[in-house]
This record gives C-alpha cells, structure tokens and sequence, in this order.
C-alpha cells in the first residue's frame, strides 16, 4: 500500500462536449477522500487544484482539435506536479476533469521512473486523432497522443517518446470509433472489452491485464467513471450503457491493488451536474480506495 498519497485536482472540461466535469475534483474530495485514505493509515498531501481556464475564457481555434493551447497548458504544469510527486517516491492521485489530462499525467511519470505500464479504464477507446475525430474534443485523443500518433501536444514529449504499445491495456471497452478500431488494431494495442469481460470474468481479464504490464514494473490506472454502467454512475461526462457493475469494478480495484503493481492513479469524467446526490463522486471515491488497499477484513 501506498504510504504517502500527493492529490492534484485538474478542474478542466475543455477537452469535453459536455460542461460539468470540471466540477469533479470537488466531488469526489467532497465524498470524504481525505479523511478515508487517512483512515487506511496513509499520509495525504493535497495540492489542491491547478488553475485552468473555462471554454467561457478562451477560443476554440481548430474545431477538429479543440482547445489544444489550453489543454496543453493546463497538462504542462500537471506533468511538473506530477513528477515531482512520483520522483519523491509518493503516489501521485490525479482527479479530473476530462481524460485529455492523462496526457499530463502519464508524461510525468515517464519523466520520474521512464518506464511504466498504463492500464486505461473506460468506456471508449480515446484513441482519435483530429483527422478520425466526430467531434473535435480532445478528450477522445489522449491515446492515440500518448502512444504518438498525431503531431498535436508536441511540448509534453509525445512524438519524441511516445509511450509503447506493449505497455498500454484498454479495459472495459464497449463503444469505438473507426477510426480508433483500425488505429488500436495496426499498433496491436490489448483491447480487453466489454464483452470479453462477460466472457471470461473480471478476475481473469485484470490478471491478464496485469501480466501485460507486469514488465514496466510500475502501472498508471487510469480511470473513466463511464466505464461503469451509468445505471450506478450516472454523473459522467460521455454515458454509455452496459459497463462495469458496482461489485466488478471493485474487484478490479481490489485486484490491483493486491499485485503491489499500481504506483499512481487518475480519477476523471466525474460530472455532478448530470449526477444524483453525489452518487457518482461517492463511487468514485470508493474505487481509489480499494485500489489503495481498503478491504472488507
């Protein structure tokens, strides 16, 4: 178990289509994060929020990319945040906001440990470029930017040192584009969906997982609350029906953190406008802690 928790909420919603997620820093510290990882005995740092601006403030320049100005700013000083955490042997907590920002935070760990191994939690694949995009927001890219394959974001590092295939797994899948489906498919990527976890189970699809990015020593999770099922998370920013039950996704977070393996974590697309009294934030919430190692015993 972690030791020393850093928290840095990203209260942005620029990368998104729809307005709310940048309130979800606050839900889920609101939930009582804090106090609980206290609770499991760890020391928490709270960096408290970076300052990012609101579409309200600022243009969208490119519509098949927009805010990229913006959202790379915002990224930059989390990736400082997020490096100095991870270099301090600490364990970086990143609350969002939407996904772009794990474009931030995985730049960060590669620049603390050079090596690691992302294991991304969602709904979608987030593996569009500008010229594959429906719709232009960029939190649908941060796969494909990570893993190099456009020219945007190219002062966070990633045409330069774009993360590995080999160490990118894509869990709880039910919704891709086209043009994600051939992008994933040409670079190989593991796509465990939706489907294939009502196959074979949640315990045999994450220790497949976890033997994937066993070899990058350390591992991201990085985690969308669409990719449960909206029927018990219906405060997120893009819903989409049959995901991952209350019970499997805290096995999933039970698993990992039971192989020791699960060195930083992110919590995004958390949106109260569209939640029930905080349902949402509260699972949330619940998931980082047993990924930190909360247990019933």
């Amino acid at each position: 178990m972690a030791r020393e928790v850093d928290i840095v909420g990203v209260p942005m919603d620029l990368g998104a289509g729809r307005r709310g997620v940048d309130m979800g820093p606050y839900a889920v510290r609101y939930a009582g994060l804090e106090r609980d990882l206290q609770d499991l005995g760890v020391g928490v740092n709270d960096f408290h929020n970076l300052a990012v601006p609101g579409p309200e403030s600022t243009d969208v320049q490119d519509g098949r990319a927009k805010y990229v100005p913006q959202i790379e700013a915002a990224c930059a000083l989390l990736r400082k945040r997020v490096a100095a955490s991870a270099t301090a042997g600490h364990f970086p907590l990143v609350l969002g906001g939407d996904h772009s920002i794990a474009m931030g935070t995985v730049a960060g760990l590669l620049d603390a440990w050079g090596d690691c191994g992302v294991l991304w939690v969602d709904a979608h694949g987030d593996a569009n470029t500008p010229e594959t995009s429906p719709s232009g927001n960029v939190h649908g890219m941060p796969v494909a930017v990570i893993l190099g394959q456009t020219q945007l974001f190219e002062g966070l590092g990633w045409t330069d040192r774009p993360l590995d295939a080999a160490r990118l797994v894509l869990f709880g899948i039910r919704n891709l584009d086209p043009g994600e489906r051939e992008l994933l498919r040409r670079l190989r990527v593991r796509v465990v969906t939706m489907s294939e976890i009502d196959q074979v189970g949640v315990k045999a699809a994450v220790l497949e997982a976890l033997e994937l990015l066993r070899p990058a020593g350390r591992i991201h999770l990085s985690v969308d609350m669409d990719a449960m099922d909206p029927i018990e998370a219906p405060g997120v920013g893009t819903p989409w029906p049959g995901g991952l039950t209350y019970r499997e996704a805290h096995l999933c977070m039970e698993l990992l953190a039971a192989s020791g393996l699960v060195a930083a974590m992110e919590v995004v697309e958390v949106n109260p406008i569209a939640d029930h009294e905080n349902r949402t934030g509260r699972f949330a919430e619940g998931l980082v802690l047993s990924a930190l190692g909360r247990t019933i015993l």
